[in-house]
């Protein structure tokens, strides 16, 4: 490995980026897998005001990680990702011993530290010729681990006799040694090396001017791709949040089928994600990036109607919709992006822009939490899954579409020449 310092850093930041963001889903997922059947406070469903907490408290993360994540130093980031996740434990503590409804607080508090964990991450990974392998890793991890963490909250509940309160702290535990160790793999890494610079464009901290400025040289694109991506965060979170009632809706019950659905997804995308760096140009790229996230899309409403029609089962069709739906969402957490600021030579860092993207994101997923228990609460959790199915495979599609027009429309008037742009 030491003859070839690049393959050493592409291998350890993979393995130490999947670990950590793997980890982190055990601080934050185990509560996906309790369902505290038949509860009910001021006539809303117990679960429903939990995973709206801690949505909620992962949306205002994300608000604070515009700043924090945007302005942090390298050296920092070890640090930060420690602290983040021992604070998140600490409240799934409180959680378990604070008796209910007092300890929905508490799943608020267990979000706040976690939102900032990704770009945190991210940090470590851009700016590089092997990003693409990098981030393809990175959002592998959050596809794997949320079946990962799901199935292990559920056997320690079914066979370990762990009660629902505590499922999610006792899943927490298990996850602090591997976090620790991943951790210190990440703070092994090299920085990007000057042929990296040259390629990708220096990576920098943003001020809040720096940012406004961002922001306001893509006004168009950034608005309709972060709108779009409302849309993907709202149908993954609920998703994830509620796969159990989706598939128990669909008579399946078996819990290792999310670690085995979810693992083979994690491996399809990691495999069209990596292929991404054998493109040298960046727009091109950035084409074939937003072509398969239209794909995505195009799939999750097809699943749905083929499992409608009774060509698909219920698993094969949980599967595929998962698979449309990180066709387009994992792009979104780096590589887009990536290539987006490659393309125009914005010198700036990735993790503002999935931050600043994730907050909109959130808001929309506490949002569609509150329609489906306030304005649709007569409607199954799988019936109203297969209705957003539909929503996000049509109006998805239609975004996409326009945002890539308007980012095409700055390449080709000249703004993605050669030249750096400087934010300041």
């Amino acid at each position: 490995m030491k003859k070839n310092p690049e393959l050493y850093t592409t291998l350890l930041g993979a393995v130490a980026a999947f670990c950590t963001y793997s980890c982190m889903a055990g601080f934050r997922k185990g509560i996906t897998a309790v369902q505290f059947e038949g509860i009910e406070f001021g006539g809303v469903d117990y679960k429903i005001w939990l995973v709206t907490a801690q949505v909620l408290g992962y949306a205002v993360s994300k608000l604070i990680g515009i700043k924090v994540v945007s302005e942090m130093k390298p050296h920092q980031r070890p640090l930060y990702l420690l602290a983040l996740v021992a604070f998140a434990q600490l409240a799934l503590l409180g959680f378990a011993t604070v008796p209910a409804p007092y300890n929905i607080v508490f799943l608020f508090l267990n979000g706040l530290p976690l939102g900032m964990v990704y770009g945190t991450v991210l940090g470590f990974l851009e700016g590089r010729k092997q990003t693409e392998i990098l981030i393809s890793a990175l959002t592998a991890s959050f596809i794997f681990s949320a079946g990962l963490v799901k199935t292990v909250s559920l056997l320690l509940m079914q066979q370990g006799g762990v009660s629902e309160l505590w499922a999610p702290f006792i899943t927490g535990l298990l996850f602090i040694l591997p976090m620790l160790l991943s951790v210190w793999g990440l703070s092994r890494i090299s920085k990007p090396t000057e042929e990296d610079k040259s390629l990708r464009t220096e990576r920098l901290p943003m001020n809040r001017l720096d940012r406004k400025k961002f922001v306001q040289t893509f006004p168009t694109g950034l608005a309709l791709l972060i709108t779009s991506y409302v849309l993907l965060t709202a149908f993954r979170d609920f998703r994830d949040n509620f796969g159990t009632e989706i598939l128990k809706g669909a008579a399946v019950e078996n819990p290792a089928i999310f670690a085995l659905t979810e693992t083979l997804i994690a491996f399809i995308i990691l495999g069209l994600m990596a292929g991404l760096r054998w493109v040298d140009n960046h727009f091109r790229a950035f084409t074939i990036i937003n072509i398969l996230m239209v794909a995505g899309a195009l799939l999750v409403g097809l699943s749905t109607w083929f499992y409608q029609l009774g060509l698909l089962s219920p698993g094969p069709w949980f599967m595929f919709t998962g698979l449309g739906l990180y066709m387009a969402y994992v792009p979104c957490n780096g590589l887009y992006f990536e290539r987006l600021v490659a393309s125009f030579r914005y010198v700036s860092t990735v993790g503002f822009i999935v931050t600043l993207a994730d907050w909109y994101g959130y808001l929309g997923s506490v949002a569609v939490l509150l329609y489906k228990n306030f304005g649709q609460p007569n409607i199954s959790f799988q019936a109203f899954f297969v209705y957003g199915c539909y929503t996000l495979s049509g109006l998805y599609v239609v975004l996409t579409l326009f945002s890539y027009a308007s980012f095409r429309a700055k390449y080709s008037a000249g703004l993605g020449a050669s030249k750096i742009v400087s934010p300041t």
